[in-house]
């Protein structure tokens, strides 16, 4: 395991993690009619507080970037879902709400799982898959199901919808993070003008707005706890699938190892909602009362 891969998506995590807290407190602000609209980002833009967390998160991902162009993604994404720790951290500094039983319970849980998931799991880089149907399958797949928890979201009750939304965005994350690799690997073969004239970072862009769209109508919604553990939880999940599925990472198959990996990828769920439902969470601005003029009062 590469000591660089890790500090660079540990350090990711920390500005996604503190990027998030500042982006969904401006975006609880925005106008409602805005909700999974364009015109959401235009007006958010007038927001320092947003752009500086957009700042941050575009540090997380270029990092995030770093990270995933020396290291597979089986290794980076549980890393990057540590990010929950950094916001309850910047959380818990605003509100000053210790972390008792349940925050340290989550933290422990979370980092167990990491680390469980990693040591079991002992990810390696192998040969990606040439197999164009077997990549497109996958890539379908994933977005697929982020667009099927949109479309549940415009019809859920209003509790649901930032929690189908974070989880849609998680994977289209964890997408992106696939074919980010994917380009990355490219570029260090080929350089630009090879990857230039490729479809993924052209996919790499679509996907990060879209998913940024996403997450700020989730975090226009609701509190922080409502969305950020499901993008949190769906974003390693999906990027492990493309991974294993079409990059050619390599986790031990063993009884015991799969045992690790699955309790560990289980541990890092577990650990993302204690987190996430930690009352240091920003709770919001009552925003679910605003919220029922989405849905006719």
């Amino acid at each position: 395991m590469s000591v660089l891969v890790v500090v660079l998506a540990v350090c990711a995590a920390c500005c996604l993690g503190f990027g998030f807290v500042l982006q969904q407190d401006a975006a609880q602000r925005a106008p409602l009619s805005d909700f999974l609209s364009f015109r959401l980002l235009l007006d958010l833009m007038r927001m320092p507080r947003w752009l500086g967390g957009i700042a941050l998160m575009v540090c997380g991902m270029v990092l995030g970037a770093l990270a995933l162009a020396h290291g597979q993604v089986s290794l980076v994404e549980p890393l990057l879902a540590t990010n929950l720790l950094f916001a309850l951290a910047l959380s818990r500094a605003v509100t000053g709400q210790p972390l008792g039983t349940q925050g340290w319970s989550g933290l422990a849980v979370l980092a167990g799982g990491v680390t469980l998931f990693i040591v079991a799991g002992q990810p390696e880089a192998g040969e990606a898959v040439t197999d164009p149907l077997r990549q497109w399958l996958i890539i379908g797949a994933v977005a697929g199901l982020a667009a099927l928890l949109v479309l549940l979201a415009l019809r859920a009750r209003l509790v649901m919808a930032p929690v189908l939304l974070g989880g849609a965005a998680g994977l289209l994350y964890g997408l992106q993070d696939a074919l980010t690799r994917v380009s990355a690997l490219r570029f260090a073969e080929d350089g630009w003008t090879v990857v230039v004239a490729t479809w993924q970072p052209y996919a790499v862009l679509v996907l990060g707005v879209t998913g940024l769209l996403l997450v700020q109508s989730a975090f226009e919604m609701a509190p922080l706890r409502m969305s950020l553990p499901a993008l949190t939880a769906a974003q390693p999940i999906a990027g492990i699938v493309c991974g294993v599925g079409f990059l050619g990472d390599r986790l031990q198959t063993d009884p015991l190892a799969l045992l690790g990996e699955v309790v560990g990828l289980l541990a890092v769920v577990g650990g993302i909602v204690l987190l996430g439902l930690h009352p240091a969470m920003p709770r919001g601005a009552g925003r679910f009362e605003r919220a029922g003029e989405l849905h006719g009062g």
